[in-house]
């Protein structure tokens, strides 16, 4: 079987429909072979019963007559129960290897004499004047020599069958693959980074067709992928050049200052603060790397996930920045134990980002409003209203893109690497939920997270 891993698929499909074939058309072959025979010997069998019939009837019905003499074709014989012959027309060969006794029935055998095949009728038969056996013979050669042409004309005929089925097989093989053969030629063609097209879909709607369609979706996940993570690479660098910028600046600074320890501590904070900005922004690229790999889905319940909103408001209203805010929540859970597929810690981030949001996007001395609710079939909807301007309506489509930002978001004091929603959806899409921002008909933007039961 190793052998076989070396050859085409071409040359399998047609090594193994010529085994196919063979298997069958000898099948074939040996029927008709055995029926031949058998239909041959049952013809001489006929017609030996049909030589032995007038001496059999001749001794029942006269047995006071001697028998008479049978033509010179007609090979009978009628032996007496002493072994005596009474006719005899039987060549010696075939005398010779007759049974000695009697029968009591009719019997029809097929005897080898040793250069030929007969076939022997013998009839018993009882009259007044003793027990005789009428013995009729028919020389076998003739369907012998039929029986042989036609195996070789069946021997003939497999061959060339199997030599058209298997040249069938080639050529149907070798179409059925060629767009195979097509596909992998483009396919080289597009690994090596030679334009952006698609493998060729078949006219056919067949299997050859499903997986060209397959290979392209892969293609394009593939090429989204690529792209994504360019793009992604390509602004983490935008947004770290900035803080690493600052952030050398600020340690030039501190070490002219060195002389003046007030000088010295004011650029030392700064600096540990654009260190900290660098600090999230690489925790958070970290957050969403890993929300890309599979892994075993968590479950929380309902309560756990209400100790960790309030935890996030706790936070959120101990922020110097918040600006005198109300930031109020609103709890309602039916069932507390209902499962969800997300950690307690990945729900803290999602109610973090979006009341941080809503903060650097509100008015100072406005109200936040953060409503936590659970529907009839157990889905939780997380809900954040802020009091701000809202945001652009082109800039809604693309809000939960990673490094994307409005330029409303820009003005504010916590700035912001544009990843925060893009977590959010992450952590959501995670969960089997949704995330979406949309803006209030009475002003501001509201942010929902909902999650499925688990």
């Amino acid at each position: 079987m190793k052998s076989l891993r070396h050859l085409s698929i071409r040359a399998r499909i047609t090594l193994g429909s010529l085994v196919v074939g063979a298997v069958v058309l000898s099948g074939v072959a040996v029927a008709l072979h055995v029926q031949i025979e058998r239909a041959t010997v049952a013809t001489d069998r006929s017609l030996a019963s049909g030589d032995a019939a007038p001496f059999v009837s001749d001794l029942r019905n006269n047995p006071d007559e001697a028998p008479d003499r049978p033509a010179e074709d007609v090979l009978v014989g009628i032996r007496s129960a002493s072994g005596d012959w009474v006719v005899d027309s039987l060549p010696r060969d075939v005398r010779a290897v007759l049974p000695p006794s009697v029968p009591d029935d009719d019997v029809a055998l097929r005897l080898h004499t040793g250069h030929r095949v007969v076939t022997v009728v013998g009839v018993p038969v009882r009259n007044d004047v003793g027990s005789f056996i009428v013995w009729a013979a028919h020389d076998g050669r003739a369907g012998q020599e039929t029986v042989e042409r036609v195996d070789r004309s069946l021997v003939v005929g497999t061959v060339l069958a199997l030599f058209a089925f298997s040249a069938t097989a080639w050529l149907l093989s070798t179409l059925a693959l060629r767009p195979v053969g097509r596909m992998r030629r483009i396919a080289e063609h597009l690994s090596a980074g030679n334009g952006g097209g698609h493998l060729p879909v078949g006219a056919s709607d067949d299997e050859l067709a499903a997986l060209a369609r397959t290979l392209n979706a892969f293609i394009d996940r593939q090429r989204e992928n690529t792209e994504r993570e360019r793009r992604m690479v390509s602004d983490a660098s935008h947004e770290l050049r900035t803080p690493l910028a600052a952030l050398t600046a600020r340690l030039e600074l501190a070490h002219r200052s060195s002389g003046d320890a007030v000088a010295l501590e004011r650029e030392l904070r700064a600096a540990e603060g654009d260190a900290a900005r660098l600090v999230a922004l690489a925790n958070t690229l970290l957050e969403l790397s890993r929300l890309d790999e599979a892994g075993v889905v968590p479950s929380t319940s309902g309560a756990e996930l209400v100790t960790e909103l309030m935890g996030s408001i706790d936070r959120a209203r101990a922020m110097s920045h918040a600006g005198g805010r109300d930031i109020d929540f609103t709890v309602a859970l039916t069932v507390p134990d209902e499962r969800y597929g997300l950690e307690p810690a990945a729900f803290a981030r999602v109610v973090d980002n979006l009341v941080a949001n809503a903060i650097a996007a509100g008015e100072d001395r406005g109200e936040i409003r953060v409503t936590l609710e659970q529907s009839a079939d157990g889905r939780l909807d997380l809900r954040v209203v802020d009091d701000g301007p809202g945001v652009p309506d082109d800039f809604l489509p693309q809000a939960f893109d990673r490094f994307t930002r409005a330029d409303s978001a820009r003005r504010a004091v916590l700035g912001g690497s544009g990843l925060g929603l893009a977590l959010v959806r992450g952590i959501a899409e995670r969960a089997g939920g949704t995330a979406d921002l949309r803006n209030a008909a009475s002003g501001g933007a509201v942010a929902t997270v909902s999650l499925p039961a688990h």
